[in-house]
């Protein structure tokens, strides 16, 4: 059935049908024609051939050789009949398989009985049931009767028939001739046909190819053109439509990667939303707001929000009331501003846009601007009161002893060491965000360099009976850095994580390989940090535990020193907290250029 699926089937089928509906009308046309014509034939020869019969019975007197010359007119398919009157008729003796024609029939019939009564000459084609011929029966006869005049005035008659056997057997032959000619004609149509509908089809069936070539993405297809008729004409069209489709194609890919170009640098998150709320587009620092959303809830994939209520809330409000709305909300401990738009589809609103402020820095600066002096002021003070009240002391003679004397005096060289090593931190502090740091690159092999950073906080880690450990996703990590510097990093995270975690705890360092740097990890299980601080953890002066004593605080410069020293390596440093649970520290960093 495949054959009738295609074109070329439908085609040779249509032209073999049409071509066979008309050979069989001109068939039986022609076989009525032929038919017709060849019984007109014999009834134009049997009425000549009468007619000679009975010009020579009635020129010659010799009645018997007037028979005779009669009965050789007669050829052997026909049968004559002479008859004078009732009693004086004869029958020719040439065709002896013809029975003899009863006279009561010539006599009864009406119109043969014409001959006699008016006169006229006959032709019947009539069914005699009585008339055998040979083994078979042929019933239908052709009689044709003219009349002969008589010396005496009398009416007689010469009838002659002849058995349609003649006749069918040349329709038969003829028959063979017609329907050998219309097999003929259905095989040159059949082969016609297929050469036709192959040439017609063969550019349709590779217009087919390019457009499944088309449908793939392939828009650089072209047909060829082989002729200029219709199929011709479209194929040029096609072409064209390819060329056309390629061009919008590629303009929208211009314009497509042209807008993920503007999203992607924008330093704004844009975060676009159907009807239903779903997020459609991201660009980087909106997947950055949306990862820290996902860490707030605990990374629980079964039960994670897409987004922060506040923001959900807003964007049923925008679509609501379709008017610009906005908010400001915190986020693991960054200030986000978020101004939601509704989206227009002609009329209706079809989903909004949302555009992400990361106004953290702001906020920081006006924190730093608030808390700068006060910080300042507090450390300073204390250090100062005690110089100056234990000096007072010293001057009053306040002192008993020398030895009261000597501890006033080592106190008033502490405080003046603590006063000297802030002064130091704010001028190294100072120098590095100026960019005046100088970094002194080796190469260095992580597992032993960390093993010795960790071995000279075991004994505090001990005596607070914490868990201190290291683990290495790969045991062979080497990389360029200042080991100095990092080494001041890592001794002010790990001291720091020590101090947080209470009896019993953790504190780990994970290394793991990064791209062509490397990403530790400083993780305690301590009491965390509030995330309205997490901000401001690498800032001058921050102390998350504001209770803590003056004897284990610190400076409260050592994570912005830190993170200088990070980002002098062109690395990266975040944290992650949660209250109660633990804080983790993390950078990255880059391997740096080697030693030489």
């Amino acid at each position: 059935m495949w054959l009738f699926r295609s074109v070329v089937g439908k085609l040779w089928f249509t032209i073999l049908l049409l071509v066979s509906c008309v050979l069989f009308v001109l068939t039986v046309l022609l076989l009525k024609f032929f038919e017709n014509y060849y019984v007109q034939e014999a009834e134009k020869e049997l009425t000549q051939l009468a007619t000679k019969v009975s010009e020579v019975m009635r020129d010659y007197e010799d009645e018997k050789l007037a028979r005779s010359i009669a009965w050789t007119l007669v050829d052997h398919t026909s049968k004559a009949v002479i008859i004078f009157d009732s009693s004086h008729y004869w029958y020719s003796p040439t065709n002896d398989e013809l029975r003899d024609l009863p006279l009561s029939l010539i006599e009864q019939d009406k119109d043969l009985r014409k001959v006699f009564t008016e006169g006229k000459s006959v032709k019947k084609k009539t069914y005699l049931p009585n008339v055998q011929t040979g083994k078979s029966q042929y019933s239908d006869v052709i009689i044709v009767g003219v009349p002969l005049e008589m010396a005496d005035g009398k009416r007689g008659g010469v009838f002659i028939y002849q058995s349609l056997r003649a006749i069918e057997d040349t329709t038969k032959q003829t028959k063979k001739l017609i329907f050998l000619a219309a097999f003929i004609a259905i095989v040159l149509t059949t082969f016609f046909a297929f050469f036709l509908s192959t040439r017609i089809t063969a550019p349709l069936r590779k217009m087919r190819q390019a457009a499944f070539e088309v449908a793939r993405g392939k828009f650089d297809t072209k047909v060829p053109i082989l002729t200029h008729d219709e199929i011709g004409e479209l194929a040029m069209a096609f072409n064209q439509m390819g060329r056309r489709l390629q061009f919008n194609i590629n303009a929208l890919n211009q314009e497509k990667e042209q807008l993920a170009s503007i999203l992607s640098s924008m330093a704004d998150g844009v975060i676009t939303f159907n009807r239903d709320g779903e997020i459609l587009i991201t660009n980087p620092p909106a997947e950055r707001f949306l990862q820290a959303w996902y860490f707030e809830q605990g990374n629980d994939a079964e039960t994670i929000a897409p987004l922060p209520p506040q923001a959900k809330e807003l964007f049923i409000r925008v679509v609501r009331e379709e008017k610009e709305q906005s908010i400001e909300l915190s986020l693991q401990g960054r200030t986000w501003v978020i101004l939601m738009t509704p989206l227009y589809s002609k009329t209706t609103v079809r989903g909004a846009v949302a555009v992400l402020r990361d106004m953290t820095e702001e906020r920081r600066l006006d924190k730093l601007r608030k808390d700068f002096i006060a910080n300042v002021s507090h450390e300073l003070r204390t250090p100062i009161a005690m110089l100056q009240g234990y000096s007072e002391a010293i001057i009053d003679d306040i002192a008993a002893t020398d030895e009261e004397k000597k501890e006033m005096a080592k106190v008033i060289y502490d405080e003046s060491l603590r006063m000297g090593r802030l002064v130091n931190d704010l001028l190294d502090l100072a120098r590095m965000e100026a960019g005046h740091i100088t970094l002194n690159y080796e190469t260095v092999q992580l597992v032993p360099y960390i093993g010795r950073i960790i071995r000279k906080f075991q004994g505090l880690a001990k005596e607070k009976q914490i868990d201190l450990s290291a683990e290495f996703k790969d045991e062979d990590i080497q990389i360029a850095i200042d080991p100095d510097r990092i080494e001041q990093v890592l001794t002010n995270l790990i001291d720091n994580a020590i101090r947080h975690t209470d009896k019993n705890g953790m504190v780990k360092i994970i290394v793991e390989r990064s791209g062509d740097g490397v990403t530790i990890h400083v993780q305690d299980s301590g009491s965390g940090i509030p995330e309205e601080d997490l901000p401001f953890v690498f800032e001058r002066f921050y102390k998350a535990d504001k209770a803590r004593t003056r004897g284990r605080s610190g400076t409260g410069l050592g994570l912005a020193i830190a993170k200088n020293i990070v980002e002098a390596h062109k690395g990266t440093i975040s944290v992650h907290s949660k209250l109660h649970e633990g804080t983790t520290f993390t950078f990255y960093l880059p391997n740096g250029p080697q030693e030489t």
